[in-house]
């Protein structure tokens, strides 16, 4: 699948849960072992970010797109 998205986290499918309306997936992530974050300045100086450093990369977004 060809899409322009930066960051594609691909896994196998370990539990499909499946509601009324909803389903739950849940995927185990195999790669890619980086992904890439775009910040502004301000938040990288704010935060003192150097190579090396321990972070936490938390995903902001309202949904995720399930391809296959």
């Amino acid at each position: 699948m060809e899409i322009s998205a930066r960051n594609q986290l691909k896994g196998k499918v370990t539990d499909v849960e499946l509601g009324a309306v909803m389903a739950n997936i849940k995927i185990e992530i195999t790669e890619p072992n980086v992904i890439t974050a775009v910040i502004t300045k301000e938040s990288a100086e704010k935060l003192g970010l150097t190579e090396g450093d321990d972070v936490c990369a938390l995903i902001k977004s309202t949904e995720v797109i399930v391809g296959k």
